[in-house]
């Protein structure tokens, strides 16, 4: 009983979660509410080859080819069943996936995207926040929905895609 009772003692005190403060409580109110993780988007120098390997290699169901010219880009999504993966390659020479590709040979992650109630409650709040938003307007982004992207140097370095949900 010696060891056991030594033990006991010399515990650590362990607080768990639901005893201490509520997340919610330190978040301020909003006129518009932050939502699910839309997706991850992956700049991809070949878009065959990226393709493939998500729908032949590890059986993802990918989609169709997209372009869209207003953002220079084409997309394929990746069904992930709780999100999508968003395959970016470029599309004309003033893609920003092309200058990213040109800096990241083999790609990369490119941004997040996460939905939101109301893009533009959104806007007008971050920009109160001192939060770049890179373009004046949302443009329609791939799932024919508002979007605006936030400047990453605002946003720890990734480069956040908002979409209307």
């Amino acid at each position: 009983s010696g060891l056991l009772s030594r033990l006991q003692t010399s515990a650590p005190t362990v607080q768990t979660l639901s005893s201490s403060k509520s997340f919610s409580q330190n978040i301020p109110s909003c006129l518009w509410k932050l939502g699910r993780l839309n997706h991850v988007a992956i700049a991809v120098p070949d878009l065959e080859k990226a393709q493939s390997l998500y729908k032949d290699v590890l059986g993802a169901q990918v989609s169709e080819t997209v372009a869209l010219p207003e953002h220079g880009v084409y997309t394929v999504f990746v069904e992930l069943g709780n999100t999508k993966l968003e395959l970016l390659h470029p599309l004309g020479e003033k893609s920003p996936i092309a200058s990213f590709l040109q800096k990241n040979k083999t790609g990369g992650m490119h941004h997040i995207c996460i939905e939101v109630d109301d893009i533009k409650a959104a806007m007008t709040e971050l920009k109160k926040k001192k939060i770049r938003i890179l373009s004046e307007e949302p443009k329609i982004g791939a799932h024919g929905k508002p979007v605006i992207f936030l400047h990453p140097k605002d946003c720890h370095g990734v480069l956040v895609e908002l979409e209307q949900a």
